[in-house]
């Protein structure tokens, strides 16, 4: 089974007739785009959309029905900074027997009275992909105050590519509006999708709107607008986000249902009892589910029988994980052969994962596909069955009434986790003898970078001499593990010298094998510095590794959820010995935030002896998804963290 999107072609006799579309009004500003000068709820801005009109259609071309996109904009150019903005890119789509086509197309640049045209010649295109061509240009005499005007229309053979309209984008719109006219023959689902409200919404229906001469009836139209303004820029965060697409105001369109002349009805949303009963035939994915006897003679006979049903379940994951080489293929309708990816030791998610359902199924062990989708791509809708929100396979195995998700396709994963690209909340579990349903996704808890040390003062020789205990745990060790794989002892000891804070030389250092396993990671340091201690005073900044070099959270709002993808624990205690001759003047003030029910606290406290120092961080994130209200909160506590590590003195005077 294919669950590659169909499209029709409608063949006529005749001529079909769609009534009505608006002309546009190319090359001319009104007065209020011509007097804007600044867009005053951000000054950090250097362009801005003061129009932009999109209309859908469809008509019939030698007999043929078409999609017709017709895009209008002006964008103000603030500043320098804005220039990027008059670099053009209209990709379009063909495939092996039909293509999209560019059929007019005008840009223009205006500076205050004057108007240059993109010329003919100054419109290129490129290949992107296969299957994909991009029409490219760029605007002439770009200059601070310019505005820029482009208007195209595509012509498209692919009537599943009317797929809706995006208010939101990097840069700030005044106005924004989308309009369509939908023949009879085509039925959509539709979602509006992110926070903003459309200031106008309106669906009516027009009669006769869509003639096929020769046929007994001619076809209403629904006639759509939809309209936003004052938009805000959508600022896309580098860290702690899931994909943008989730977020992004716009409206989405989906085909539902096809009705042809003759009065039947093709059916495009599935339902999931269809879904369950075309994998369970599919020969690419139920069918690679059934090759238990293959897995048998393929493997060593004790690894489906020896142990436990945890220990067998451990000991498979392991031999799938090591046995295959993950080709980076993400996808769940890419060809699947288990047989052929054994035997070559190579494979894509789907492959790899069936493989180890496969040899969990033949070991007694209850193990089910779960489809899902990745943190780069949006969440699943759940109110219904939409094959192409999925692009990602994971095995969710049951033993003695626990429940266990698996993905053998990352080599340093230990059982039961999973890789942080599969942490985006839940998925859907195909169960083929009752009926799939939707299961959390529940990121490993144990997530922890703790550091404990201890710092000497040589006076005499004005140097410093400390010891570092570093434990990693979860997906902290993960990462590492990672890391000390990729780059030889050398480059790595290298790039913990840099992490300091101040001149530091590492003097030893071992990585624990008695504390270390796949989920955890322990390394001893020592280290030393130049450290003139002479004169009355000296200050000492307890905080030679620092979690956090900056806050990531400084937009002055945000406006979608933040989502750290597992719990995180960071910990640090140092303990400072005070030379002879020196006493404690003075200590960093202690704080405790809490915020909300726990779901994130900051710790730093300090406790002093006669002759030590114990300084203590704690910072815990507990809740992996914060919704956008708690932004604020979140920021003011980096700020703390981030401040805390930067400008915490211990303060020591000479007696």
């Amino acid at each position: 089974m294919r669950f590659s999107i169909v499209f029709f072609v409608l063949l006529f006799s005749n001529i079909a007739i769609l009534i009505g579309q608006d002309k546009i009004n190319f090359g001319k500003l009104s007065t209020t785009e011509k007097a804007y000068k600044a867009y005053e709820k951000d000054s950090t801005v250097h362009a801005v959309v003061l129009y932009e009109r999109g209309d859908n259609y469809f008509k019939v071309v030698d007999n043929r029905i078409r999609l017709f996109k017709e895009y209008h904009v002006k964008i103000k150019i603030l500043d320098e900074n804005g220039f990027g903005e008059g670099k053009i890119s209209i990709p379009f789509y063909h495939n092996e027997s039909a293509s999209e086509k560019i059929i007019e197309i005008r840009a223009i640049t205006h500076n205050g009275p004057t108007a240059l045209n993109v010329m003919p010649d100054q419109f290129f295109e490129n290949d992107i992909s296969e299957k994909w061509t991009e029409k490219v240009f760029t605007f002439p005499k770009l200059q601070k105050g310019s505005i820029i005007e482009y208007y195209y229309k595509l012509s498209s053979p692919f009537i599943y590519n009317f797929n809706g309209w995006a208010f939101q984008s990097s840069i700030p719109k005044v106005y924004s509006e989308f309009n369509a006219k939908i023949p009879g023959y085509y039925r959509y689902n539709r979602s509006l999708i992110g926070t903003l409200k459309l200031s106008t919404n309106d669906a009516t229906i027009k009669k006769d709107c869509f003639e096929v001469r020769g046929s007994a009836n001619e076809v209403d139209c629904e006639v759509l607008k939809y309209i936003m303004k004052d938009i805000p820029a959508f600022e896309a965060a580098e860290d702690y986000m899931l994909a943008a697409s989730n977020y992004i105001s716009r409206i989405d369109f989906e085909l539902s249902e096809l009705l042809h002349l003759d009065g039947t009805v093709d059916k495009f949303t599935k339902t999931w009892k269809t879904v369950d009963r075309e994998f369970k035939t599919d020969k690419d994915i139920g069918k690679q589910l059934s090759k238990n006897n293959f897995f048998e003679k393929n493997v060593p006979e004790n690894l489906l029988t020896e142990g436990t049903p945890l220990e067998r379940a451990k000991n498979i994951y392991e031999f799938v994980r090591d046995h295959y080489t993950w080709n980076k293929e993400f996808g769940i309708f890419r060809k699947a052969r288990v047989k052929e990816a054994f035997d070559n030791k190579v494979g894509n998610v789907a492959e790899i994962n069936m493989s180890l359902i496969n040899l969990l199924s033949a070991a007694g062990i209850d193990a089910k596909l779960m489809l899902s989708s990745t943190r780069q791509q949006a969440m699943p809708k759940t109110s219904h069955p939409i094959m192409s929100d999925f692009n990602y396979f994971i095995a969710k195995v049951r033993i003695d009434e626990k429940d266990y998700l698996l993905d053998a396709t990352d080599k340093f994963i230990p059982f039961g986790m999973l890789p942080f690209r599969a942490l985006n909340h839940y998925g859907r579990v195909m169960d083929f003898k009752n009926e799939s349903y939707w299961f959390d996704i529940v990121p490993w808890q144990n997530n922890r970078y703790q550091v404990r040390g201890e710092l000497n003062y040589d006076v005499e020789n004005d140097k410093a001499y400390g010891t570092l205990a570093i434990t990693n745990l979860g997906y902290n060790a993960v990462d590492l593990r990672k890391e000390i794989a990729s780059r030889s002892e050398e480059a790595y000891l290298e790039n913990i010298e840099d992490a300091f804070t101040g001149e530091f030389n590492i003097t030893y250092y071992k990585a624990s094998k008695e504390r270390s396993n796949e989920q955890s990671v322990s390394e001893r340091f020592k280290f030393e510095s130049e450290f003139d201690i002479n004169g009355s005073m000296v200050y000492v900044n307890p905080f030679f590794i620092r979690f956090f070099n900056q806050n990531p959270f400084t937009a002055e709002n945000r406006d979608y959820p933040i989502d750290f993808g597992y719990p995180r624990n960071y910990r640090y205690q140092m303990n400072l010995n005070i030379p002879d001759g020196y006493t404690v003047y003075e200590l960093p003030e202690n704080q405790v935030i809490n915020l909300g029910e726990k779901s994130a606290s900051l710790k730093f406290y300090h406790q002093q002896t006669a002759n030590q120092v114990l300084i203590s961080f704690d910072l815990e994130l507990n809740t992996t998804h914060f919704i956008p209200e708690n932004y604020d909160g979140l920021k003011q506590l980096f700020k703390h963290v981030t401040d805390i590590q930067k400008n915490s003195l211990v303060v020591l005077k000479k007696e």
